[in-house]
């Protein structure tokens, strides 16, 4: 019997590896819909965190407080056309605040390093599309982060929660046992890709959407503050229902080490 260890690992990006908090794209998007007359918040502009940005615009238009914003306005509800619009005027904002967000999160740096001494390859899946990611790819590599495999919005037919990107990254790398692979995002359709790809699944808890702060605004709060926060998000990122849940990838080699134990004695993810 081969043994099976972990091969690959798939990371997200904003709230995963950059952009401590995932605070570019909501940005971006509160932006955007101000530029139509409509006020959102950062929270709504997060709900539908984690899909391919056409799908996260139409998803916010559907939202009743939006939807509303909208009719009153157009005196229509929105067509296809009007995401299209959108999103045409969305990805130079969110080219801005990928710039202005592109710091790896504290520990991928040093995490990178050591995948790389045990000969485990780097993968990524994201909702951004390419033409932002073209943005996002050198601003990690200068600072210590590049996959080996990438997949992205638009590169497959379907988008999050589908396998799709991860079996295009599995294809690249050479790797075809999903239980050799460990899916680590911040969001519900991310984590449902690696669960729909078969794979080991990791939530990340603290340093993405589910607590949405970054790291200066983090550590600035009391700490009776921050530890409610913490929790919160916890629990929040345990409900999605991931093998494990960690609060940043800087946890993650532990994780690999206690999955490879349970690959030994002959154990799946949930």
């Amino acid at each position: 019997m081969i043994k099976t260890s972990i091969e690959a690992v798939i990371f997200d990006w904003a709230g995963t590896t950059v952009d401590f908090g995932s605070r570019a794209p909501m940005g971006a998007f509160v932006k955007l819909f101000q530029s139509e007359g409509i006020e959102m918040t950062i929270s709504q502009a997060r709900i539908p965190m984690g899909i391919n940005k056409w799908d996260h615009i139409n998803a916010l238009l559907h939202l009743p407080e939006i939807q509303s914003q909208w009719l009153q306005i157009h005196g229509k509800t929105h067509s296809n056309a009007d995401v299209d619009r959108l999103l045409e005027i969305f990805v130079p904002m969110n080219k801005v605040s990928i710039r202005e967000c592109g710091q790896l999160i504290p520990g991928v740096a040093e995490l990178t390093k050591t995948l790389r001494e045990r000969h485990i390859k780097i993968g990524s899946t994201t909702g951004y599309t390419k033409e932002l990611l073209d943005i996002l790819l050198p601003i990690a590599k200068e600072q210590g982060y590049e996959a080996d495999a990438l997949s992205y919005s638009g590169d497959t037919p379907l988008g999050r929660p589908s396998a799709q990107m991860m079996y295009r990254c599995a294809e690249q790398l050479g790797f075809d046992n999903p239980l050799s692979f460990i899916k680590v995002d911040d969001t519900e359709p991310g984590i449902e890709e690696g669960k729909a790809f078969g794979c080991w699944t990791v939530g990340v808890a603290v340093s993405g959407n589910a607590l949405g702060l970054s790291y200066e605004d983090l550590i600035a709060l009391p700490q009776k503050d921050s530890i409610h926060l913490i929790e919160s998000a916890r629990k929040t990122m345990q409900a999605m229902q991931p093998d494990y849940v960690i609060d940043s990838v800087a946890d993650l080699l532990s994780v690999i080490d206690q999955i490879n134990r349970r690959l030994d004695l002959g154990e799946k993810p949930n």
